[in-house]
């Protein structure tokens, strides 16, 4: 159905917007400058600055029949209203007449950016702000150059005012917009700031605890009109014109973030180019112009002084420095040895060049690649998953998305964010999980299960769907039927699957019943619909795009049974400590990383390898939208790109792969996977105007988020798009049968203590602890005091932990946040005793 369009003058010129736009932003569309500070085009107005002041007409009405009222020349009367009007809060209308330029409108703006100046501070030269200062720009444009206020009454605040442990404020250069504070209630979905006091006396605060607790906190400083607002290591770090800017994708979850990597030559790192700051890059259908916190500060592992910058090779027990001949010729002779008892083992980290060429080495030595992200599906994405065109910001009215075994704001809070936005223009909510989550509170369906019985629901759900009267065997039956009806009547269907609590088993079958869903509901092959894995990478789609299959829950069996391995991206022995024993004996072990992990501290031979922001290449999302990223800064040492590393070995080897470029290897993938048969890196650079309009010239309109000029990507396909007639065959969800002890279930915490993570020391006071959550009733029957130290079985040994008693957790269950330094891959049973 199409939008009603209105038509009225906007200075002279005649524009047509839809039924209910705000004047700033009809104006906006026909190319009109209005200058604003507190309205945003993604936040709802308030009026509160004054600066978008404007005339406006509107053509007078007969009382009697309400009909306008005619000129001599036919044309409707327009009455100008008395005072300027605010053009952020006033709607268009038909006939409606704005006068932008007129002496009155110029004047009273003059005045408004007088009154806005009289006590903010003249710290331009010291101001991180400075360069792409809103008020900077407006202050030229509209301002008169002079002041009729006294000096001497200038009010003095506070300059230096930590908001939490990331942002910081300057109350005197605030100019009480109040953007950040809508930001976090209407975006955010955390509405921790407000105003204090009134007047010349208002102020921000926080009133959370910790400050400023919220994961998206980074993006108040963007939308931030003004430099009251800044990021704790960007503070005095350096001007927007001195830096270079870099496109890139976020390397941390799926949902695939569009990033600008901000850099510059410091002599502090020896004249090294450093990243200073990374900034959102819009992409509407990603991530629009927001990023989440990890992804703005978890960067400095791509330029850590830890990482590796030579070859290694182990000579009497030791790993030592050598030249790259060398390391390769070392390890193409172990490879050589194992014959094809060669097994590679890699994860979604690394980028779709790397991954193509691992598998193709593998496959040509007659070894197995394995991917080391143990959740099942990717295979029913390629057929289900969602179709091109699909925009989760596009969902709303009779539309549904069902999120189950999946914390979505721990795993992928921008889509977290996205699903909530969803839910206020109105799409169903369905969420399935055996713990309450934050998506919870904006589910208009909410079904709880047991751990272990995330497969059994998903198969409730299907059978509810397709029209089964019992449905006691499952858990929440009455609901089981609320939400598949919700489901069934919604006309676009998404769906996320997660692997919270699940072996790789149950993930096969939960993915499988969802896929049916789908199927059954007639929600695949097109725009709006479709399946999305909740991913433990970022690249994890395209890793089994590329031909990697887990190893179906039999990963040590693997590693026990290969004469070599060839790790790439992977940490298996810090993961889990029992397989330092598999590579402790005979087995020739090969390791390819950033870091010096408890894995490569093993192997026989070590290749450094590059970060995202040293080389090219790309990543598939979630989504699976395929994604180019660029290299921002000079190489470490000697390191090389993955892709390139493997090249030399596989040459080493007697076999050639491709070796020239990452834009040659994606050749490569095109040419050999059909699914990327259609793109190339320059169809992957195609970009086309989004709306609202953000940077460069329209800083003061949409923030400081970088305009994309850089490429959007290409979604692809499913195979439904071609053929719709897919059946999906499902297996039975696997049967536990009872066991002693507690379920230690692994759960995702945003800032774990992984080797992305860990070198960014400004996260640290938000690092998630290695604490076992416990339920109420568990915690009393054992005498777990809060914080009381526990001692954990585990898998043969003993962990002393913090143990906590939280509300919301199942009994009989322990919670554990993975990559803490205990390490637990699936769920499993364990005793867990009061410390002596």
């Amino acid at each position: 159905m199409s939008e009603e369009l209105v038509r009225l003058k906007i200075d002279d010129i005649d524009v047509r917007v839809p039924k209910g736009t705000k004047v700033v932003d009809a104006a906006k569309q026909a190319g009109i400058e209005i200058p604003v500070f507190c309205h945003h085009p993604k936040i709802e107005s308030v009026g509160m600055c004054r600066m978008c002041l404007v005339e406006i007409g509107t053509p007078k009405r007969d009382r009697s029949t309400g009909e306008n009222i005619l000129d001599k020349s036919g044309q409707p009367q327009v009455e100008f209203w008395p005072k300027l009007e605010t053009s952020c809060t006033t709607p268009v209308s038909e006939g409606m007449v704005v006068k932008v330029s007129s002496e009155k409108a110029i004047e009273g703006r003059k005045q408004i950016l007088e009154f806005l100046l009289t006590s903010h501070p003249l710290d331009c030269p010291v101001c991180d702000k400075g360069g792409e200062c809103s008020l900077q720009d407006l202050a030229m444009g509209h301002g008169s150059g002079e002041s009729r206020f006294v000096l001497d009454d200038k009010k003095h605040l506070d300059k230096h005012v930590p908001l939490g442990d990331l942002i910081v404020l300057d109350r005197e250069r605030c100019v009480q917009c109040a953007r950040c504070i809508r930001f976090q209630e209407e975006v955010a979905g955390d509405p921790v700031l407000a105003f204090a006091e009134r007047g010349r006396n208002m102020e921000i605060v926080t009133f959370s605890d910790p400050g400023f607790d919220s994961y998206f906190s980074g993006n108040t400083t963007d939308i931030c009109p003004v430099g009251a607002l800044t990021t704790v290591d960007f503070r005095f770090g350096a001007r927007s014109w001195e830096m270079d800017a870099t496109a890139s994708i976020c390397t941390h979850c799926p949902v695939g973030c569009n990033l600008m990597l901000n850099t510059r030559r410091e002599a502090s790192a020896n004249g090294r180019q450093m990243i200073k700051r990374v900034m959102p890059r819009q992409n509407e259908r990603v991530n629009e112009i927001w990023i989440c916190d990890k992804g703005r500060f978890a960067h400095h592992f791509a330029t850590s002084d830890e990482r590796l910058t030579k070859p290694l090779v182990r000579i009497d027990g030791k790993l030592i420095e050598t030249s790259w001949k060398k390391a390769l010729e070392r390890a193409a002779e172990g490879l050589k040895a194992a014959g094809e008892g060669v097994v590679g083992l890699a994860s979604g980290r690394v980028s779709n060049e790397d991954l193509f060429s691992f598998h193709a080495l593998l496959k040509s030595i007659g070894g197995r690649a394995i991917l080391s992200d143990s959740q099942a599906g990717g295979a029913l994405v390629q057929q289900v998953g969602v179709g091109q065109g699909t925009d989760i910001g596009g969902l709303g009215v009779r539309d549904a998305i069902l999120v189950i075994a999946s914390d979505l704001h721990e795993e992928a809070p921008i889509w977290w964010q996205r699903v909530m936005g969803a839910t206020k223009r109105g799409t169903t909510l369905v969420v399935a999980n055996a713990r309450k989550t934050r998506l919870d509170d904006y589910a208009e369906h909410v079904v709880r299960y047991r751990y272990q019985e995330a497969a059994l629901t998903g198969l409730g759900l299907l059978q509810a769907i397709t029209g089964a009267k019992d449905l006691s065997k499952f858990s929440g039956d009455e609901l089981l039927k609320s939400a598949a009806k919700a489901l069934t009547e919604a006309e676009n269907l998404v769906i996320f699957y997660g692997v919270e609590g699940l072996t790789y088993a149950e993930s096969k079958s939960l993915s499988e019943a969802c896929a049916a869903i789908l199927v059954e509901t007639k929600n695949i092959g097109r725009a709006q619909n479709g399946l999305i894995a909740v991913w433990p990478k970022s690249n994890t789609q395209g890793a089994w795009d590329m031909g990697l299959r887990p190893a179906e829950g039999d990963l040590e069996n693997a590693l026990a049974d290969a004469k070599a391995a060839y790790i790439m991206a992977v940490d298996p022995v810090g993961d889990n400590p029992n397989l330092a024993e598999i590579f402790n004996g005979d087995r020739f072990l090969v390791v390819q990383e950033l870091f010096m992990t408890p894995t490569a501290e093993l192997a026989d031979v070590v290749f450094p390898a590059q970060s995202f922001a040293e080389r090219e290449g790309t990543f598939t999302s979630g989504e699976r939208r395929v994604q180019r990223f660029y290299p921002a800064v000079k190489a470490l040492g000697e390191t090389k790109a993955d892709w390139s590393i493997i090249a030399s070995l596989a040459a080493s080897l007697g076999i050639g792969l491709e070796s020239s470029s990452a834009a040659r290897v994606f050749l490569r993938i095109t040419e050999e996977i059909e699914a990327y048969a259609e793109i190339s890196y320059q169809s992957l650079a195609e970009f086309e105007e989004q709306w609202p309009p953000v940077g460069e010239e329209d800083l003061y309109y949409g923030g400081t988020t970088f305009k994309n000029r850089q490429g959007l990507g290409v979604q692809l396909a499913p195979a439904a798009e071609k053929d719709q007639s897919i059946k999906i065959q499902w297996s039975a969800p696997p049967e536990f049968k009872g066991k002693k002890g507690y379920l230690l279930v692994p759960v995702v915490e945003l800032y774990d203590r992984g080797a992305t993570v860990m070198p960014s020391e400004n996260l640290h006071s938000r690092l998630a602890s290695p604490v076992l959550r416990m339920s109420l009733k568990d915690a009393k029957s054992i005498g777990v005091m809060q914080g009381a130290q526990v001692e954990l079985l585990l898998d043969g040994r003993t962990e002393e932990l913090q143990a906590i008693a939280e509300e919301g957790v199942p009994e009989g269950v322990i919670l554990l946040g993975r990559g803490l330094g205990v390490p637990i891959a699936e769920p499993e049973y364990v005793e867990v005793r009061l410390k002596a």
